[in-house]
């Protein structure tokens, strides 16, 4: 449920109408004061506040609803008419804020950021319950120490890299919001929302606490286009890293049948990989080939430290990490093996070539369904 608070009964009646066209539960406050009382009472996802109020303004009632253990994760939007300048948005923000939208407001944009803020919450809201899920479990898991590390680490692992997508591409939205740019906003929301679809399907796979300790993840195949698919994840890696380079080289006008989210796994870790592993580079090349017509490799090639020829064969062996780079660079050692579970599952293999000092290839080959035009 949504809660709007504003002094004017017009302003509720006519943000009412609008947001319930687009099928929100809505409620409402005449005050700050009564905004307090329901905030305490009801469960809302999102709150509308105006800055502009007798009694308590706005800002007051932003920095009380913060204060509030029960409801210090509700997303806050302040709309104002008048307060517009540079001082008092940045006290929006600073009060706990969310976002600050001057009236009168797009509604198309106002619904686009409610829905987005709305699934952050409840994103929020699902990890909190995993977090003390996970507690509980650890409590019960004492005595098989070695698994309740694994799934720690595998969850802490896959849950990372759409959160840092989502993070990424709120701050171009915001970026966007600023200059007014409509379209831009919409694309980066839209990308946002793309990147919470995936997180959700990572949370309730971790909430099948058996399947993940086992390694028996879920899997959906379905068939989809591969050059859409790699662009793609390419392009999560430039939003995330806007300082390197990534270099895409040949293309495969293919079609796979597989699991797209956990593909774009393994290629995203590759990605990261290849950028931690190449501090004093900022290159990473993307190699597409198609060794036969019923195959495509994707390889991973980076300037970086390089890998010792007799710890090659490790590397893709669950918690191992390489012992002259560890203590270089943070990590558990779950990337590669949870990348190599998921290529074996799409019947494909993998592997790596590297050099001492020089730099490394990490590369995976899959399973072709068909060519495309």
């Amino acid at each position: 449920m949504i809660l709007i608070v504003d002094d004017k009964s017009e302003n509720l009646i006519a943000l009412k109408k609008i947001l319930e066209t687009h099928n929100f539960s809505v409620d409402t406050a005449l005050s700050g004061e009564e905004a307090l009382r329901k905030v305490l009472k009801y469960p809302y996802k999102l709150i509308i506040l105006d800055v502009q109020m007798p009694g308590m303004d706005g800002f007051e009632v932003a920095e009380a609803i913060v204060g509030y253990s029960k409801t210090k994760d509700i997303p806050i939007i302040f709309l104002s008419a008048v307060k517009i300048n540079k001082q008092f948005i940045s006290k929006g923000y600073l009060s706990g804020g969310r976002d600050y939208l001057v009236k009168p407001i797009d509604p198309d944009i106002l619904v686009l950021k409610i829905r987005t803020f709305i699934r952050l919450y409840e994103q929020t809201d699902e990890l909190n319950r995993i977090q003390q899920a996970l507690l509980e479990e650890i409590e019960y898991r004492k005595e098989a120490e070695s698994k309740k590390d694994e799934f720690i680490s595998i969850a802490s692992h896959e849950l990372n890299t759409p959160l840092t997508s989502v993070k990424g591409y709120l701050q171009l939205a915001e970026k966007a919001f600023e200059k007014d740019n409509k379209d831009g906003i919409r694309m980066y929301l839209d990308r946002t929302k793309t990147q919470l679809n995936k997180l959700n399907q990572l949370v309730a796979d971790l909430l099948n606490t058996s399947k993940i300790v086992s390694g028996k993840l879920e899997y959906h195949f379905k068939d989809f286009d591969f050059e859409p698919f790699i662009e793609s994840a390419i392009d999560i890696i430039k939003q995330s890293y806007p300082g390197k380079n990534i270099i895409k080289t040949g293309r495969a006008n293919v079609r796979i049948n597989g699991d797209q989210m956990r593909l774009e796994q393994v290629v995203l870790n590759y990605l990261t990989n290849a950028i931690k592993y190449s501090p004093n580079s900022n290159d990473v090349f993307v190699e597409v080939t198609t060794p036969s017509p019923n195959k495509v490799t994707v390889g991973v090639r980076d300037k970086g430290i390089g890998i010792p020829k007799e710890k090659q064969q490790q590397l893709f062996d669950k918690f191992y990490r390489v012992e002259e780079s560890s203590n270089r660079f943070q990590g558990l050692g779950m990337g590669l093996y949870i990348c190599a579970e998921i290529i074996k599952r799409h019947g494909g293999n993998f592997g790596v070539q590297s050099v001492e000092g020089q730099g490394s290839t990490f590369y995976f080959t899959i399973p072709v369904t068909k060519k495309t035009v």
